[in-house]
C-alpha cells in the first residue's frame, strides 16, 4: 500500500511540474509534440490538434515534448512555420517562463495542499495545556526513538500512547496522558512497562524495561529512550487557511532553500554527510508514515516533496530546469545561440550524472533496510 500511495503521489506532482511547462508553451505558441502520463512503452495515444496526449507503461510521472527543447540545427532555420514555433526561436524571455512554469506549478501545488490542510485540519504540537482549546482528536505520539535505549527494538516515530501498566499502576486516561506524565511514570516504575501503543490503527503491547544512563543530558534519569508529541487537530476557516497556506509554503520553501545551500557548501568543506540523502526507497517509507497519521499529515509530506522538487529543479545544473535557465542566460549575454551539440551534450552528461546519484542513493536506501 506504501508503494502504491508513494506512485499516486510521485505521478501527481511530476505531471503538475510538466504541465506547467505545457500550458505556458501552449499560450506562447510553441509546438508541443507529446504530453505524456507515464513513460514509454506506450499503452494508449490520441492526438489532438497538433499535440499527441499519450499513457505509456512505467507509471513513474510524466513528460512534455517541446519542439526545440532539446534543439538540432533544424530547430534553427528560418523561413518554415515549424521553426518559428520551436522553442529555441522564442524570446529569451518566453524561454525563461516556460523553463520555471514547471517550478512554479509545484509551489502553487503546495501552497493549495497546504489550504486543504488547514481546512481539513492541520496537526498541531501542543505546548501547554492552554493550546489544547478548540482542537480535536488529541494524541500522544512517538515522536523519536533513542537507538540502541530499551524502547528501540518496540516503540517507532507516529506510534500513539494509549496506556501504560505497571505493576499495580497504570496510566490509561486520556486526560492524563501527557509527556509529563508519562516520563514521570516511567522513571518511577519499579520494573518493566507495559506500553499500549496504537500502530496503523492496530493495538499492540511492548514490555520495555526502562533504565538509567539513556539521556546524556540526564543520566540519573530512569528512562525507556523515546520523544513525546501531544498533538491535536485545528481546522481553519477558507480564508485562515489560505493565508496560513501561504505563510507554511513560504517558510518551507526558505527552509529547504537554507537545507540545501548548507549541503552543497559541505561539499566543498567536507562536512556533508550523504548519508543523510533519501532517494525514491526511502520516500515509500516517508510516505507510508505520513499516511498512516492521517489524510492531513499526507498532503503536507506531499506538499513538502513538491516544494523539494521545485528547489531543485532550479539548480545550475544540466538536464534540470536551472541548468537550461543557465543556457538561456548566456544566450541573452552573448547575443547568439549555443551550439546545439554542445548544449544536447551537456544536458545528456547531467542525466546520466543524475541517474548515477539516484543509484548510488538507492542502494544507500536500501542497505539501510538490512
Amino acid at each position: 500500500m506504501d508503494i502504491l500511495i508513494f506512485f499516486v503521489v510521485l505521478v501527481v506532482l511530476i505531471l503538475v511540474h510538466e504541465f506547467g511547462h505545457f500550458i505556458v508553451a501552449k499560450i506562447a505558441g510553441i509546438r508541443v509534440d507529446e504530453f505524456g502520463i507515464g513513460f514509454p512503452p506506450k499503452l494508449f495515444g490520441k492526438k489532438i490538434g497538433e499535440t499527441e496526449y499519450s499513457i505509456n507503461a512505467l507509471p513513474i510521472g510524466g513528460f512534455v515534448r517541446i519542439w526545440g527543447e532539446n534543439p538540432t540545427e533544424d530547430h534553427y532555420e528560418e523561413g518554415s512555420e515549424a521553426s518559428g514555433r520551436s522553442f529555441v526561436k522564442q524570446s529569451r524571455i518566453v524561454q525563461a517562463l516556460v523553463l520555471v512554469a514547471g517550478v512554479g506549478m509545484n509551489i502553487f501545488l503546495a501552497f493549495v495542499l497546504f489550504v486543504l490542510a488547514f481546512m481539513i485540519g492541520i496537526p498541531t504540537a501542543i505546548n501547554n495545556p492552554e493550546q489544547q482549546e478548540g482542537l480535536d482528536d488529541v494524541r500522544l505520539l512517538v515522536s523519536s526513538v533513542v537507538t540502541d535505549s530499551p524502547a528501540d527494538e518496540n516503540l517507532k516515530a507516529s506510534d500513539e500512547i494509549v496506556g501504560l501498566r505497571t505493576g499495580d499502576r497504570e496510566l490509561v486516561s486520556e486526560e492524563s496522558l501527557s509527556p509529563d506524565a508519562v516520563s514521570t511514570f516511567i522513571s518511577e516504575s519499579e520494573g518493566p512497562v507495559t506500553f499500549e501503543v496504537l500502530r496503523e490503527g492496530t493495538l499492540e503491547q511492548f514490555v520495555i524495561e526502562p533504565k538509567t544512563n539513556v539521556f546524556s543530558e540526564r543520566p540519573e534519569l530512569k528512562a525507556a529512550g523515546f520523544s513525546m508529541t501531544l498533538v491535536g487537530i485545528k481546522s481553519y476557516p477558507i480564508g485562515s487557511a489560505i493565508v496560513e497556506g501561504a505563510k507554511r509554503t513560504y517558510v518551507s520553501l526558505v527552509e529547504i532553500g537554507k537545507g540545501l545551500s548548507l549541503f552543497f557548501a559541505g561539499i566543498f568543506t567536507g562536512s556533508s554527510d550523504f548519508s543523510q540523502i533519501t532517494g525514491p526507497v526511502g520516500i515509500v517509507g516517508l510516505v507510508g508514515d505520513a499516511a498512516a497519521l492521517g489524510f492531513t499529515w499526507l498532503l503536507t509530506f506531499s506538499a513538502f516533496i513538491s516544494l523539494n522538487l521545485a528547489i531543485i529543479n532550479l539548480l545550475p545544473f544540466p538536464a534540470l530546469d536551472g541548468g537550461r535557465l543557465v543556457f538561456v542566460g548566456i544566450e541573452s549575454v552573448i547575443r547568439r545561440p549555443i551550439n546545439p551539440g554542445i548544449a544536447n551534450l551537456l544536458n545528456q552528461i547531467g542525466f546520466v550524472a543524475l541517474l548515477a546519484l539516484m543509484a548510488i542513493v538507492t542502494f544507500q536506501d536500501i542497505s539501510k533496510l538490512f
